[in-house]
């Protein structure tokens, strides 16, 4: 099981939530854990946006080297989930996720 830590011992590169390309949210995720809180907090069509063009799985795979966690934000673009079944299905994976890595 990989630890849901940076890659690096140096500080991560923050995931900036965007509604379009330069249309910032003004949230941003410096952490797994402030992934996890933000993905409840941004407009789901912030997380649309970027489950469709792959951003949080590069930034996963980029930022902790998770590719199980990179695999399942996969199939939930595959699933083409919309609306608040989209931000629940992004936070239980997540979270869950981040559970497994501190156990």
């Amino acid at each position: 099981m990989y630890p849901v830590r940076p890659k690096k011992s140096e500080p991560i590169a923050p995931f900036h939530f965007c509604l379009d390309i330069g249309d910032y949210t003004g949230v941003s995720a410096a952490s797994f854990e402030d992934f996890v809180m933000s993905i409840k907090q941004v407009k789901v069509r912030s997380l649309s946006f970027h489950i469709q063009r792959g951003d949080f799985q590069k930034w996963v795979l980029d930022i902790f080297n998770d590719e199980k966690l990179a695999k399942k934000l996969e199939n939930v673009k595959d699933q083409k989930l919309r609306g608040q079944a989209l931000r629940n299905r992004l936070y239980r994976i997540v979270s869950e996720r981040l559970k497994e890595s501190t156990k």
